[in-house]
């Protein structure tokens, strides 16, 4: 499961506690991104901080782990480089499947080699509560043979909220999980 996490939340724990049984996964791996080259326009959080934030939020689970593939990379992080490391690690026999949300989907012919990307894994698109699904169907990406959508329950909660929220002094409490919000406040983010 890629993503910038700043922070995680309630959200993308859902999200891929369904996969794994949805799926049928051996494991979830969350892949904090290093330099999200398609966040430029916005400040990110430090790349430790998100990862080490991740560590908390998943610790509990003995499906979930946290790798550092992309936290240690120089540079900008594409999706196609990280998939193809897995790839090497895990050897060909390995299905791969990631997981995203279908509006970061629709977005993946806007990403570094797409084809490509879409050939290397298998991709969960899961749909937000109110999202346009039927949007999302109508477009090409949903259409690939590599590409199921799954629904998650109703958790109306973003990474963009919770930084809000905390930058106005507002509880971000049930958001994320409380070892996230510990570490938030005991680091100074998103103030």
């Amino acid at each position: 499961m890629g993503g910038t996490f700043d922070p995680i939340h309630y959200g993308h724990l859902v999200t891929a506690e369904g996969a794994f049984w949805q799926f049928e996964l051996d494991e979830v791996v969350f892949i904090p991104t290093g330099e999200p080259w398609m966040k430029e326009d916005r400040v990110v959080t430090p790349a430790e901080d998100r990862y080490l934030m991740t560590v908390i939020a998943t610790a509990s689970n003995p499906h979930f782990s946290v790798s550092r593939l992309e936290i240690d990379r120089a540079g900008p992080t594409y999706t196609r480089d990280t998939l193809e490391t897995l790839r090497q690690h895990e050897g060909e026999g390995t299905e791969l499947f990631f997981i995203t949300g279908a509006d970061a989907t629709l977005e993946i012919f806007h990403w570094k080699d797409p084809e490509e990307v879409l050939g290397l894994a298998h991709f969960i698109a899961a749909t937000r509560p109110g999202y346009d699904i039927a949007r999302f169907e109508a477009e090409a990406p949903s259409r690939h043979p590599n590409v199921s959508v799954m629904s998650v329950p109703a958790l109306a909660i973003s990474s963009t909220d919770v930084r809000e929220r905390v930058a106005e002094g507002r509880p971000v409490r049930y958001l994320v999980p409380e070892g996230v919000k510990t570490y938030i406040d005991k680091a100074g983010l998103y103030r």
